[in-house]
């Protein structure tokens, strides 16, 4: 691997501790801020709410910039505003910290998946793309259970301190790693880049991508009381089933990014959300049984992550534009729109009283509208085969 791929997969990895930790630490933060644990599940959306807003907004306010100045400013603000978590005295505060923490992440995966592609071999360009975000998937396997533990074991303020370590570390890496590149060489406001917005396919990438991946948070934004309160694992064994997760992930990613570089990406994404349906459907049905809940924690992971390649790529092909960097930050910004709708409409049928299951039939129904998506903006572009039919 490049040192210069290696830098963004290392920025990867602090903001999926930042975005995924919370998960697995849900109980032992609503017992500390005396809050229950659907309200715990607010600190999930506030953060994708925060990538919402500060993607487009710091990339086209960045654009000047050139992508290596770019990357560590953002890194900086990250590990600044996720500094603000560890002294937080109460909900309101975190909740606030968690929003602004949240703004830097989907502008550094934008800039990160463009530059990425750039540096690629011809031809690769999905699996350099997966390898920024296999910085997630490696949080998901050692971060995110490390980061449980200490919440767990210590205190949640403690796995923030990890945060900001790996911030710092990012920064460095970067600084020294990163090639540094031109910025780009514009005319007028770099405003107007959001006329992007007037493109129908835009608002198409939007849709896709605020619903497909929804079904991976209905389920692992709860799946701490999932796994206690319903298969029956004692909690110290929680760390160990978000390794698992992890490693599903780590797995998909890589498998996504391997099939999109051999077929067209909505081929991919297509046949992943009805495997999504059919996990979803699984984990509703055997969560009883600790064997079949392992396996299918496994599983879930490889297959929703086989979602981020694809779906990176087709976004990419979706529209030419000089602004690419703009149109690849919405991807982490919608993709957090899927975390906050998943965390929220998850929590929907556990607050009525339904089983902690729940979530995964909500799940199951936002990949089956992925799909009715997917295919509507597929028959919108049917002429236009650098759309469909395109490989990376």
């Amino acid at each position: 691997m490049k040192k210069s791929l290696l830098s963004l997969a290392l920025g990867g990895l602090g903001i999926g501790v930042t975005e995924f930790a919370m998960m697995g630490m849900l109980p032992d933060v609503a017992r500390d801020l005396s809050i229950s644990i659907p309200q715990g599940g607010y600190l999930i959306a506030a953060y994708a709410l925060g990538v919402v807003v500060g993607a487009p907004l710091l990339v086209v306010a960045m654009s000047r910039f050139s992508p290596k100045r770019t990357l560590v400013l953002l890194m900086i603000l990250f590990t600044l505003f996720n500094g603000l978590s560890i002294i937080a005295p109460d909900f309101g505060f975190l909740l606030a910290s968690r929003f602004i923490s949240g703004l830097p992440h989907g502008a550094f995966f934008g800039v990160a998946s463009v530059v990425a592609s750039r540096l690629a071999v011809k031809g690769k360009e999905a699996q350099a793309v997966s390898l920024v975000f296999s910085g997630l998937t490696v949080a998901n396997l050692l971060g995110v259970p490390l980061g449980t533990y200490i919440g767990h074991h210590f205190s949640w303020r403690y796995t923030f301190v990890l945060i900001a370590i790996i911030g710092v570390l990012t920064v460095l890496a970067l600084k020294f790693w990163m090639p540094e590149g031109e910025a780009t060489k514009r005319k007028g406001s770099p405003w107007k880049d959001f006329a992007i917005f007037r493109n129908r396919n835009i608002w198409f990438m939007v849709l896709i991508f605020s619903v497909a991946p929804a079904a991976l948070f209905a389920w692992i934004s709860y799946i701490a009381p999932l796994m206690t309160q319903v298969t029956g694992f004692d909690t110290q064994q929680l760390p160990y089933i978000m390794v698992l997760a992890g490693l599903g992930m780590f797995v998909g990613n890589l498998i996504g990014g391997k099939l999109t570089d051999m077929y067209s990406p909505v081929i991919i994404v297509l046949s992943v959300l009805v495997l999504q349906i059919a996990v979803m459907l699984a984990i509703y049905y055997s969560a009883g049984s600790a064997w079949a809940s392992l396996v299918m924690t496994f599983l879930t992971g490889v297959i929703t992550f086989a979602l981020v390649p694809s779906l990176t790529l087709l976004l990419l092909n979706a529209i030419e534009s000089d602004a690419e960097m703009l149109v690849a930050s919405l991807g982490p910004a919608c993709f957090n729109i899927a975390n906050a709708l998943g965390a929220f409409l998850g929590g929907v049928p556990i607050d009525k009283g339904y089983p902690f299951t729940s979530p995964a039939l909500v799940g199951a129904a936002m990949s089956f509208g992925g799909i009715l998506i997917t295919l509507l903006y597929v028959s919108q572009n049917r002429k236009k085969k650098h759309v469909i039919i395109a490989e990376a």
